[in-house]
C-alpha cells in the first residue's frame, strides 16, 4: 500500500511535534516534511511534492492564505488541509474560493487529522462543523457581495503587504524575498495605491483588520499604531 505523503506547515514547533506524534502510529501516512512559516511551505511543496499539505493560516512571513494560493498555483493537484484556532469568515471564504480540501479547528479536532487526511487524499472534502455550518449559510452567495470592493492585490504585494505588517524595513523584506529595495518600494507604492492608504501606520491597520497577520503579531503592533 503506498502511503499517503504529508507536508506539516506549522509555525509552532511544539505543535508539530504533537501532530507529527500524533500521525506517526497512522502506517498508510507518512510526513515527508515540516515547515515553520508560509515560504518554506511553498519552497518544500515544490521540492517534495506532498499528496497533503496541512497548513496553519497565522504564520510568519507568508501566511497560510497566501501560502495555499502560491502552492495550488503551481501544484494543483496538491490538497491543501487547514488546521486553524482561526475561524474567521473572511480567511475562509477566500481559502473556498482555491478549493482546499477540508478546514479543522485546533482547538478541538486534532485528533480528527489522520481521517481527515484520508478523506482529503480520496477527494473528501473535510470540515468542522463550525466551518460546515458557515458554509452553509454562505451557499449560494457571492463572495464579493459578502466584502465588497475589495482591491485585488497580486502574490508578491500580499507578501509585501504582510512583512510591512510585521515591522519588517525595506531592506530587510528585500532580502526576504530576493529582490531589489527599489522593487519593494514600488510594491508599497502600489499597495498604498489600491487601497488608498498613505502611510506605514495605515497598511499595517489593513492587514490587522484583514486578518493578514497572527494574533501575536497584532497585540504587539497595535500597541505601536
Amino acid at each position: 500500500m503506498n502511503s499517503i505523503t504529508v507536508l506539516l506547515s506549522e509555525d509552532h514547533m511544539i505543535l508539530r511535534v504533537a501532530l507529527r506524534a500524533l500521525l506517526a502510529d497512522e502506517p498508510d501516512i507518512q510526513i515527508v516534511g515540516e515547515a515553520a512559516n508560509g515560504h518554506q511551505a511553498v519552497e518544500l511543496c515544490l521540492q517534495l511534492q506532498p499528496h497533503i499539505v496541512v497548513m496553519d493560516i497565522r504564520m510568519p512571513m507568508l501566511n497560510g492564505l497566501e501560502a495555499t494560493r502560491q502552492i495550488l498555483r503551481t501544484l494543483p493537484a496538491t490538497k491543501i488541509l487547514i488546521l486553524s484556532e482561526s475561524s474567521d469568515p473572511l480567511h475562509l471564504d477566500e481559502l473556498m474560493k482555491l478549493n482546499i480540501a477540508g478546514y479543522l479547528l485546533k482547538q478541538s479536532e486534532a485528533e480528527l487529522l489522520p481521517g481527515a487526511i484520508r478523506a482529503a487524499h480520496n477527494g473528501e472534502g473535510y470540515f468542522s462543523p463550525a466551518i460546515a455550518r458557515h458554509l452553509e449559510r454562505q451557499a449560494g452567495r457571492q463572495a464579493e457581495q459578502i466584502h465588497p470592493g475589495a482591491p485585488h492585490l497580486t502574490s508578491r504585494e500580499s507578501e509585501v503587504l504582510q512583512l510591512v505588517a510585521e515591522g519588517n524595513a525595506n531592506k530587510q523584506i528585500s532580502a526576504e524575498l530576493g529582490i531589489s529595495v527599489k522593487t519593494v518600494e514600488k510594491h508599497r507604492q502600489s499597495l498604498m495605491g489600491k487601497l488608498k492608504i498613505h502611510d506605514t501606520a495605515g497598511l499595517t491597520r489593513y492587514a490587522i483588520d484583514r486578518g493578514v497577520i497572527d494574533s501575536e503579531v497584532r497585540l504587539a503592533v497595535a500597541d505601536l499604531v
